[in-house]
């Protein structure tokens, strides 16, 4: 059964009992550019955490597996693809990190904002009484970033920011891309363990048999974990894009109002147009086009 959406928005009927003279933009507005980034103490104690298992993994797969290996090419190429992959994922992270996810500006619920929407009779604009701001469609307001985000999916502390409607791309890629390394870390761990059972133990390794023993069990743990994690937050991504309705909507059950497109187009909205292999760089950025006055009335 549908729970009505107005039971979780400020809806107001008419924008004279918005109160706009209590709604004033910051006092501070940033610079045009300026960087995003949230200051969220368990957030950025979650991205550095995730960073040192990245280069935990990096360790062990070069100074114990690869480079004491007498197989050059197997090292080469097996070495070259981890930290390729690496690479992408750390980049993914810190795009997802470090990219606005759609804030509303705050405090636009302003007298001569509300003008400017050119409101009819009957049209219905929702208001945050949190952040003062006239939220468009879809929109949700993170406790954590403390602003209105659109299409908010949830917020992630790994990456220490929202996922929303303009990064939800790279948030997608950097769960692919751990998923990637994990799986990668863990055939190689395999392989080593049965080549060291094969060989004689000091001569696999720089280190002596307990430190690699220790040092291979636990990139072990942190590849299982993090494949199964990774494998599921990647899939239900996946999941909501093509279905295009956020976490939130689904966990709310918000009543759909927008309109249905086919899987396809849903993936293009949020890769981009047309597909390329930009679908997979987290260095190549999504046309999302530019926001329209008319999301904030319905």
């Amino acid at each position: 059964m549908l729970i009505p959406t107005h039971h979780f928005r400020d809806i107001e009927r008419k924008p004279v009992y918005l109160q706009p003279e209590k709604c004033v933009p910051p006092p501070y507005p940033g610079p045009a550019g300026t960087m995003w980034f949230i200051r969220d103490g368990c957030g950025i104690a979650c991205a550095i955490v995730t960073w040192f298992l990245v280069l935990y993994a990096e360790f062990v797969v070069l100074f114990v597996m690869l480079i004491p290996s007498r197989d050059y090419v197997y090292s080469v190429i097996n070495g070259i693809l981890f930290n390729l992959l690496a690479f992408l994922a750390l980049a993914s992270h810190c795009r997802a990190m470090l990219t606005d996810p759609g804030a509303v500006p705050k405090g636009n619920a302003t007298k001569e904002f509300i003008e400017s929407l050119q409101l009819k009779p009957g049209q219905v604009v929702y208001k945050c009484p949190k952040c003062c701001s006239i939220k468009p469609d879809r929109a949700h307001h993170c406790s954590v970033c403390k602003r209105c985000i659109r299409k908010m999916d949830h917020h992630c502390p790994w990456v220490n920011n929202c996922v929303g409607e303009n990064n939800q791309k790279y948030f997608v890629l950097f769960t692919m891309y751990i998923a990637l390394i994990s799986l990668h870390a863990l055939v190689m761990v395999g392989l080593h363990f049965l080549r060291c059972f094969e060989e004689d133990w000091t001569k696999c390794s720089y280190f002596s048999p307990p430190t690699t023993v220790i040092l291979l069990i636990l990139l072990c743990f942190e590849g299982l974990l993090f494949l199964i994690f990774t494998s599921v937050m990647f899939g239900t991504q996946v999941h909501s894009i093509c279905t295009d309705e956020t976490g939130i909507e689904q966990l709310k059950k918000e009543e759909r109002r927008w309109a249905k497109k086919t899987k396809w187009m849903n993936m293009k909205a949020v890769f981009g147009h047309p597909f390329s292999l930009g679908w997979a760089s987290p260095f190549a950025t999504p046309d999302q086009g530019k926001a329209d006055p008319s999301q904030y009335v319905v």
